[in-house]
């Protein structure tokens, strides 16, 4: 028997919204599977938290429609709040108040229980490994830990969607890492991840599906390894040969099927090959045959940030 196909975590169709005579977002639309960790990348003024506002309720769309698991954002905001937990970028903190309190506040500010906060509290602690510090006065943390503490402040309702806007900003890279260690965790026990970033690389290794949008309008919107392969009517081979100091360039131009052949870094190839079924068989065959040792091989794959300055324009509009 077949399974029904699942709800979308968020649809969002034909959005539009104007600030005076400025489009902030214009007939945008696109679908953030459920369970999937989501990358959401614009330049400054492309409409990311004019949408990111109306996927969580606080900001009614001025035309078109949004949803959340299939929930009208407008109609059923009551209901949609008790689905996703929101992270803004600038997010208040009591500083005079300890950890545990800060959580609680919020905790009771959910509706939950005071018999079951204590538990719940600890969960979220433990989940952004604040545990220990639950003691400690807000004010006494560094920045990274600040985030944990917000983080941990919207676990506590157990949302099915975490909306995070540029939450590794202002943080070190060991902070960043921890925190996409925390996400990869949280997208684990089944939470479907909407993260605005500019951290384009920390993206690409983060993220398996990605929306882009710029000046209101979406550029792309799906699976990330569909926008990093490249589109052509060759197939590009990144090759890494050893030893190094051998130049394999004219044995794998002579193959069958082979266009070009740049020779790159030492031991990096890049070979072009007309579409067959065992091109890939071709090329590694001739490799080992001739002696040399494979260290990588795979197609050739743009990075997140090339596809980005592809699909964005530059200056302020």
């Amino acid at each position: 028997m077949s399974q029904p196909p699942q709800t979308a975590a968020i649809e969002v169709s034909n959005l539009s919204h104007a600030f005076g005579d400025r489009w902030a977002v214009r007939h945008a639309s696109f679908e953030v599977r459920a369970g999937s960790l989501h990358g959401f990348v614009g330049p400054n003024g492309a409409g990311k938290t004019t949408t990111l506002k109306s996927i969580c309720t606080l900001l009614p769309p001025q035309a078109g429609q949004v949803r959340v698991f299939g929930l009208d954002v407008v109609k059923q905001a009551f209901d949609v709040r008790l689905r996703l937990g929101f992270m803004p970028d600038h997010f208040s903190m009591y500083r005079r108040m300890t950890v545990f309190e800060y959580v609680d506040f919020f905790a009771a500010a959910y509706g939950i229980p005071f018999a079951k906060r204590d538990k719940v509290i600890k969960d979220a602690l433990a989940i952004t490994d604040m545990e220990a510090r639950r003691d400690d006065l807000v004010s006494s943390l560094s920045r990274g830990m600040q985030q944990r503490v917000a983080l941990s402040r919207v676990l506590v309702s157990d949302p099915d969607l975490l909306l995070l806007d540029e939450p590794a900003s202002g943080l070190d890279p060991r902070a960043r890492i921890e925190l996409m260690e925390i996400l990869r965790a949280l997208q684990a026990m089944g939470k479907t991840i909407f993260i605005s970033s500019h951290i384009l690389a920390e993206l690409s290794e983060l993220c398996d599906s990605v929306t882009i949008i710029d000046a209101g309008q979406i550029r792309y919107s799906g699976p990330i390894n569909d926008l990093l392969v490249r589109k052509s009517d060759q197939l590009v081979f990144r090759l890494k040969l050893e030893p190094a100091t051998t130049d394999y360039s004219d044995l794998l131009a002579g193959l069958p099927g082979v266009l070009t052949v740049d020779r790159m870094e030492e031991g990096d190839y890049r070979v072009s090959m007309e579409p067959r079924p065992d091109a890939a068989a071709i090329v590694l065959r001739a490799a080992l045959e001739s002696g040399g040792q494979i260290r990588s091989f795979g197609e050739d794959r743009r990075h997140l940030n090339e596809a980005f300055m592809d699909l964005t324009r530059g200056g302020v509009r």
